[in-house]
C-alpha cells in the first residue's frame, strides 16, 4: 500500500473512500471481528479529514502544532487506522492484525499504541469533553491548531455531550469542529425510536453552536462543510454529516444488525464484489 497525498482531489477522495471500505472489510472478515457498520458510514468524513482537512504528519506524528481528531466514536477504528496506513503513520502490514492478542490495532483507538492517535477512546460520550479541552489548550497556549470530534448519532444520548457543548460555547472555541455521523442507526435499532434526537440542528443551534447539515458522503459537500467551519471565527461548529450506516453495501446498509458483526464467507464475497475488491487479497 502506498502512501497518498494529503492534497487529494474530490476525484481522488472517493477512490481513496473505496479503498478504504475494501481494507476494512478485508480486516473485519479476518479478524472475525469489529465494527463494519460505523466505519463504513464514517469512511467519507475520515478520508477528507486525513486527506485534505487536517494539518498533520506522519514524519512527526508529536508535532505541538498539528491538528487534533478526536475519534469520539472509537469503534470506527478499522477507518481510521486504514487512513493512518495509506497517510504514511503505521505499516500497512499490521493492519490484518486487527484485533489480535498483543497488537497495537485494537478495537478501539490507543494513543499509547498507535502513531497519530491524538486520544484513546472507546467509552462513548466522552470525547467532546475531551476536545473542549484540546481546543481551549490551543486558545491558552497561543498555538494556532483545529480540534475535529468525531461523534456517532446515538452516541449523544450521553447527557456528558450536552454539558461540554454548553462549555464550548462559554470559551468560545471557533477552533473546535464537532461532526456527527449521522446515520440514524445505533446499537439496537434506529435512533428515533431509541432516543430521539429531533429535531437535531435546532438542539446545536440553542447550545449556541454554528451548524450545518450535510451529505457525509459527498467529498465536495464535506470540504464546503469544513471551510464553512473554518470561516467562522467566534462560536464552535457543528457539522451534522447526512450519512448510512453500512454504505457501500447493500445488505449491510441502514441495518443495526451491522453495527459490529463480522461478515461470514458468503457475505464477505457478495461485499466484496459490491465494493469492487478482491477477495482474494
Amino acid at each position: 500500500m502506498n502512501t497518498v497525498s494529503p492534497t487529494a482531489n474530490v476525484d481522488e477522495l472517493a477512490n481513496i473512500s473505496n479503498q478504504i471500505r475494501i481494507k476494512v472489510l478485508n480486516m473485519v472478515y479476518k479478524a472475525q471481528s469489529g465494527h463494519l457498520g460505523g466505519s463504513f458510514s464514517a469512511t467519507d468524513l475520515l478520508t477528507v479529514l486525513y486527506f485534505h482537512e487536517m494539518n498533520v504528519d506522519p514524519e512527526n506524528p508529536d508535532s505541538p502544532s498539528r491538528d487534533r481528531l478526536v475519534p469520539s466514536k472509537g469503534h470506527c477504528a478499522p477507518a481510521i487506522y486504514v487512513a493512518l496506513a495509506m497517510r504514511g503513520f503505521i505499516d500497512p502490514s499490521s493492519l490484518y492484525d486487527l484485533r489480535q492478542a498483543g497488537c497495537m490495532l485494537q478495537g478501539h483507538p490507543c494513543m499509547k499504541s498507535v502513531e497519530g492517535i491524538d486520544i484513546s477512546t472507546g467509552s462513548l460520550g466522552h470525547g467532546l469533553s475531551i476536545g473542549v479541552g484540546m481546543a481551549l489548550g490551543s486558545q491558552l497556549s497561543g498555538m494556532d491548531f483545529h480540534v475535529y470530534v468525531l461523534l456517532g448519532d446515538g452516541e449523544l444520548n450521553e447527557g456528558q455531550n450536552w454539558e461540554a457543548a454548553m462549555s464550548a460555547a462559554k470559551h468560545t472555541l471557533p477552533n473546535l469542529t464537532a461532526i456527527v455521523d449521522r446515520n440514524h442507526v445505533q446499537l439496537d435499532g434506529f435512533t428515533e425510536d431509541i432516543m430521539p434526537l429531533e429535531p437535531l440542528m435546532e438542539k446545536w443551534q440553542a447550545f449556541n453552536w454554528n451548524a450545518l447539515e450535510i451529505d457525509g458522503h459527498d467529498p465536495a459537500d464535506i470540504l464546503r462543510g469544513f471551510a464553512w467551519a473554518k470561516s467562522n471565527r467566534d462560536l464552535p461548529s457543528v457539522l451534522i454529516a447526512n450519512t448510512v450506516k453500512g454504505k457501500g453495501v447493500s445488505f449491510m446498509e441502514n441495518s443495526h444488525q451491522w453495527h459490529g458483526k463480522p461478515p461470514s464467507q458468503a457475505e464477505y464475497e457478495a461485499a466484496m464484489k459490491e465494493l469492487g475488491g478482491n477477495s482474494n487479497e
